[in-house]
């Protein structure tokens, strides 16, 4: 065993706060371990992965484009070009850093590096965040030695022997919350007296939840609701006097929160979008929780992954066009109904799975010991 790992993939938070979460375990259980990430040009990982501390090699490659003007039918011609490209070039990588395992996380890079490990004949493993994979996962699942999965029902998709339910890695500092209150509560200017409802959309925004929030936001404080509202830079920079004027000792309104720990904490009920990371957090808090599903999202994942909670009661789901309809009525259902959100609040937390980056890092280290 030569400890060495390369980590693949990125493109969104979803992908990149995974495998640096893995890149750090692993450290961690072998300090001497040397990683190496393999990602792709211009995207977040080139700047993210070198900030915590990683080398990262990056490949020209891309998705393909739903643009169907000249320039998108133009670019989606060059793919399989651009594909060939990149694969020759994460063999070089793959075989000058010569790893015991190659780990994806998902993300355009996350294909080339994990094709060129295999016919290399290095063990692979995929962690897929998902309740619905995407392609390149399922193409590649016969030829990986194991896949680390969040939801039940992927033997649909992936061999059943290759599957280990992880859960995914979430950030430490979400473990533990019902330590943090008393100073969540003095970190927010909030009383305990009161009910709190978290509303986040991703670390972005999202339109429809800013939108019907602005619109809504009387009705919560007349019920003597507290708000913490994360709107995202854009929305943020749009917001009228009228409406900033709303803050007061129970609304906080801010473009993002940095103590996400401490809000989750004291948060009595939560909307949210269903990204994969915020599901993981989310099962954790154990809070009722309305997920508005981004509709835009590679192969609807998001809508599935709400669906994987709202199935078993565990959450409510709302599509992102009934939001102005729906999102209010129902909250306000919860909020009025002691015994159906103490029900939901139970039910989501049986889904949470604390130890998901011991059992992917293990897992990976166990794999590489046995090919050394």
């Amino acid at each position: 065993m030569k400890n060495r790992f390369i980590i693949s993939g990125g493109g969104t938070g979803g992908h990149i706060f995974p495998a640096l979460a893995i890149a750090n375990q692993l450290k961690k259980e072998i300090p001497e371990a040397e990683i190496l990430f393999i990602g792709a040009q211009n995207k977040m990982e080139m700047t993210k992965v070198p900030e915590a501390g990683y080398p990262i090699e990056g490949l020209e490659i891309y998705g393909i484009s739903r643009d169907l003007s000249p320039k998108g039918i133009l670019k989606n011609l060059k793919l399989p070009f651009v594909l060939l490209k990149a694969m020759a070039k994460a063999k070089k990588i793959i075989r000058n850093f010569d790893p015991d395992v190659v780990i994806g996380v998902g993300g355009f890079a996350s294909g080339p590096a994990l094709k060129s490990a295999i016919s290399l004949g290095i063990p692979t493993v995929i962690q897929e965040q998902n309740s619905y994979p995407g392609v390149t996962n399922k193409a590649l699942a016969k030829d990986v030695q194991k896949i680390f999965v969040a939801y039940d029902g992927l033997e649909r998709y992936f061999p059943s022997e290759k599957i280990v339910k992880s859960g995914n890695p979430v950030r430490s500092e979400i473990l533990h919350l019902q330590k943090k209150s008393e100073e969540a509560y003095s970190h927010f200017h909030l009383s305990k007296e009161n009910k709190t409802l978290l509303v986040v959309g991703g670390s972005l925004g999202a339109r429809s939840i800013n939108q019907c929030m602005a619109q809504n936001i009387d009705t919560l404080k007349n019920l003597g609701i507290q708000i913490i509202w994360q709107t995202g830079d854009l929305f943020y920079r749009t917001i009228t006097p009228e409406l900033l004027a709303k803050q007061d000792e129970k609304t906080l309104i801010v473009p993002f929160i940095k103590k996400m720990d401490f809000a989750y904490s004291i948060a009595d009920f939560i909307v949210s979008r269903a990204g994969a990371l915020a599901i993981a957090e989310l099962t954790l808090v154990g809070a009722p929780t309305l997920l508005i599903p981004f509709p835009f999202a590679a192969e609807d994942h998001q809508t599935k992954n709400a669906a994987a909670l709202a199935d078993y009661d565990a959450a409510i789901l709302i599509p992102d066009q009934l939001v102005n309809e729906k999102l209010i009525p129902q909250l306000l259902d919860l909020i009025q109904n002691e015994t159906k959100a103490a029900t939901m609040a139970e039910e989501i937390k049986k889904f949470g799975l604390p130890n998901a980056i011991h059992v992917i890092a293990n897992g990976i280290i166990e794999i590489a010991k046995n090919k050394g």
